[in-house]
């Protein structure tokens, strides 16, 4: 039976090892299904025990005492320390900070673990920055809500994913006009002690090995859609949430050597579905409120926050893509070529550009309430932009570096176990710097990344990470200084007129 987060609610250190966290979900009652059957412990799972054990590295890594300036602050509520991800920042130094402890995670999964505890960390940071966004001219129980979940999780170091888009079911219609009504996620019914969720919720990133899941919209809502209009969270084994995992790139690699990435960093995605699930008063946050709905994104350094830190994950997944087309190159024995120099240039170009927007953000950061800082907006937007435009090219380019090499390979790592087979492996596939072994190693290392299912997602993820791109050039021409170069052209305009330049 999961409880509610106030009646389990422990103050601990603050900082959570990775035994912990596999401790705290393991057999704890929640339903996860995959391949048409429940799973009945997902640490040991074939499916999803190597990415519980990619987070419990993370874990691992920031509650290391080695680590402790790097990785953790001092809570105001206990004064113990405890994990960066939750810190408020207050300043540009805080938002470096932030940085350096964020990069150091997306650094251990090489970037590709998109939802790593960090991610919703990062939205409730913004939350909790300027909860006045959740409080009503009635009362301002929601943001007392908010404000003590926060605290508590911050303290206990959880794990939140969270679901913020309704299925792809009738797009053209409003959430109140789903036939049945209850297709998205919504309440369906309030008690004194609670509401009632039902229907289903996409796109629940890594909701398998976490914590809580937090459901919540941030696609549009007409009037009408108040039933949607909500934020709550969830414990993941709470009675009536039912977790349907699409299929496990983890499972279909025959082996590490052969799907290296696959195999340990796939978090998987999932359709949430909540049948009745009782969520009580404590976890709500926005209750049938479009209008909060709409603002805890924009009103609150919330989208600014949780998207500053996919952007960091996203500057180290390009080293290493920038590391790998190196390799390969040299590997070749192209490298000097010009045109293979000239194309790594071209590459090195974009992650470069990422980087410095990344810094730009944090250069840029600018107070969204009072004594709280955010990224810059204009900096963050313009890097989601090009992300989507970026990462396809890379992978591409990368295609082109690598040529035929990594469909050519040995069919599992098997085969060099086979002494007829690695006979002729040695002395076909090899390269002068290196021998069969590290050369298939490394190729499929490559594959993994640009041509695997696990690659062809990742594609997928990163393409459509900040929802449709028109969605996201929509939010960088909100953000964007306009008035700057409308005052330049204004400047222009009055420097002259018919009877030639206007002198001052």
């Amino acid at each position: 039976m999961a409880l509610s987060y106030m009646a389990d609610k422990r103050f601990t250190n603050g900082l959570r090892t990775g035994e912990q966290y596999i401790d705290d979900i393991k057999n704890d009652g929640r339903r996860v299904f995959i391949n048409g059957e429940q799973v009945e412990d997902i640490t040991t799972h074939p499916s999803f025990c190597e990415a519980v054990r990619s987070i419990a590295a993370l874990y691992d890594i920031s509650s290391d005492p080695d680590n402790r300036k790097l990785m953790s602050f001092i809570s105001p509520k206990t004064d113990c320390p405890v994990n960066r991800i939750w810190q408020i920042p207050k300043n540009i130094d805080d938002m470096y900070l932030r940085k350096f402890a964020i990069e150091r995670w997306a650094e251990e999964t090489f970037g590709l673990m998109g939802r790593t505890p960090d991610h919703v960390a990062g939205f409730f940071v913004g939350w909790a920055s300027n909860p006045k966004v959740f409080e009503t001219e009635e009362n301002n129980q929601m943001a007392d809500n908010l404000m003590r979940f926060f605290e508590v999780e911050r303290d206990n170091d959880k794990y939140i994913t969270y679901t913020i888009i309704p299925p792809q079911i009738d797009r053209s219609k409003s959430m109140h006009q789903q036939d049945p009504s209850d297709l998205y996620a919504g309440v369906t019914e309030e008690t004194s002690d609670g509401i009632i969720i039902h229907g289903a919720q996409m796109l629940g990133t890594g909701t398998a090995l976490s914590d809580y899941v937090c459901l919540s919209q941030i696609t549009p809502l007409n009037t009408g859609d108040e039933n949607y209009a909500i934020n709550v969270v969830v414990p993941c084994n709470a009675p009536g949430l039912k977790i349907y995992s699409r299929k496990s790139y983890a499972l279909s690699g025959s082996s590490t050597f052969d799907y290296p990435l696959a195999s340990r960093y796939d978090e998987t995605d999932s359709l949430v579905v909540f049948d009745n699930v009782f969520v009580p008063w404590e976890q709500v946050f926005v209750f049938k409120n479009i209008k909060i709905c709409r603002d805890q994104w924009w009103k609150t350094s919330a989208h600014s926050m949780g998207n500053h830190q996919a952007q960091i994950r996203l500057c180290v997944k390009l080293k290493f893509l920038m590391g790998l087309s190196k390799r390969i190159a040299e590997m070749n024995g192209v490298i000097n070529l010009p045109a293979v120099s000239s194309l790594l240039g071209e590459m090195a170009s974009y992650a470069a550009m990422l980087e410095g927007l990344v810094e730009a953000q944090i250069a840029t950061s600018n107070e969204i309430s009072e004594g709280v800082v955010e990224p810059g907006r204009q900096a963050l937007y313009a890097a989601i932009v090009l992300q989507a435009e970026v990462y396809p090219k890379i992978l591409n380019w990368m295609r082109e570096l690598c040529g035929g090499g990594v469909i050519q390979l040995p069919s599992s790592y098997l085969d060099f176990k086979n002494p007829e087979i690695r006979s002729d492996i040695d002395r076909y596939i090899k390269s002068p710097e290196y021998n069969s072994e590290e050369k298939v190693k490394l190729l499929k290392l490559a594959w993994d990344i640009i041509g695997s299912e696990f690659a062809g997602r990742h594609e997928q993820y990163e393409k459509f990470y900040a929802g449709p791109p028109f969605v996201a050039k929509s939010r960088m021409y909100q953000a964007y200084d306009f008035k700057g170069g409308d005052d330049l052209v204004k400047s222009a305009l009055d420097g002259y007129n018919l009877e030639g330049v206007n002198r001052k």
